[in-house]
């Protein structure tokens, strides 16, 4: 039986296996804006219901504007690396400690640097454990949010 078309085409998009990485590969992603949709979205499906999300004119609010959830910044960031560096190696997420460093708000455009900091192949040698560190930034390239990573990262068979 002859291959079909879509499994003799080279697929675009698919991210580097752990053998094509190198430690201090350093990159960005695109920007995104964060919409009033992906926070009402976010909070609707995770219930974070804070009202410092939920209620625009807060009264006891500390920071003003319409503030989203370091954890929706983080999945948003999490996205954009899922359609480049991990699509289709990536294999498991592993740890992530994040740090937050300024507000985030409906309307902020963020967009990361991520650099590979360690891998370490693994004892089966088709994949590896690969950690990094992002960086996210607004779009007055203000620092908002950090984290490193831990991945297993495929490798080639």
């Amino acid at each position: 039986m002859s291959q079909s078309l879509f499994e003799t085409l080279p697929v675009m998009g698919k991210g580097p296996v752990w053998q094509d990485l190198k430690t201090g590969i350093v990159g960005r992603t695109l920007r995104r804006t964060i919409t009033e949709s992906d926070l009402v979205n976010f909070i609707g499906v995770t219930g974070m219901l804070e009202a410092i999300f939920i209620d625009a004119s807060y009264p006891g609010a500390a920071i003003p504007g319409r503030l989203v959830p370091a954890a929706l910044t983080q999945c948003l960031v999490e996205g954009m690396l899922f359609q480049t560096v991990i699509q289709g190696v990536g294999l498991a997420l592993l740890e992530v400690n994040l740090k937050a460093h300024a507000p985030v708000r409906v309307g902020d455009s963020v967009w990361a640097v991520l650099d590979i900091t360690d891998i370490k192949p693994t004892s089966k040698g088709n994949r590896a454990v690969v950690a990094s560190e992002v960086k996210v930034y607004n779009q007055q390239e203000e620092l908002v949010l950090s984290y490193t990573v831990k991945r297993m990262v495929a490798g080639r068979d």
